[in-house]
């Protein structure tokens, strides 16, 4: 079972604000030339790279996964002030989850796949028709 990654999507209200700021990411990055690739920098490089395979980043959206998107590659690197980093590549789509209530942490954290929500086309019968503020109220209401 591959392992995966949580993280808190800090600024989003929404899968379609993150959706959209990752287009425009890759607008910018096109633009000066660059491939362009869904990443998010982080100063801690995961240990566990060969566990990771096959896994994926899971977002947690105003206290709730929302969704998760397919693991590419991790890869270090040095900023201009020679501080390491590492870029956590992965695949544009976004992946609806079942929404899961995760409390506030800081950075990312690892995410067993038995812990990880399952992905919303597999879950409730019609929820991925459904808004995403409507399955945000049903899960709280815990109908979802």
């Amino acid at each position: 079972m591959a392992l995966n990654i949580i993280k808190l999507c800090v600024g989003a209200a929404s899968i379609e604000d993150l959706a959209q700021w990752q287009k425009e990411r890759l607008r910018e990055q096109k633009a000066r030339g660059e491939t362009p690739r869904v990443f998010h920098g982080t100063l801690q490089t995961p240990k566990r790279k060969a566990e990771l395979k096959g896994g994926s980043l899971y977002w947690v959206i105003k206290g709730v996964i929302s969704c998760r998107q397919k693991l590419i590659d991790l890869r270090p690197f040095s900023d201009k002030e020679g501080i390491k980093r590492c870029r956590i590549v992965m695949e544009p789509k976004l992946v609806t989850v079942m929404p899961k209530p995760r409390s506030a942490f800081q950075g990312w954290r690892y995410l067993k796949a038995n812990e990880a929500p399952a992905d919303l086309a597999k879950g409730a019968k019609g929820a991925d028709a459904m808004s995403e503020d409507m399955r945000r109220q049903l899960n709280e209401m815990g109908l979802l």
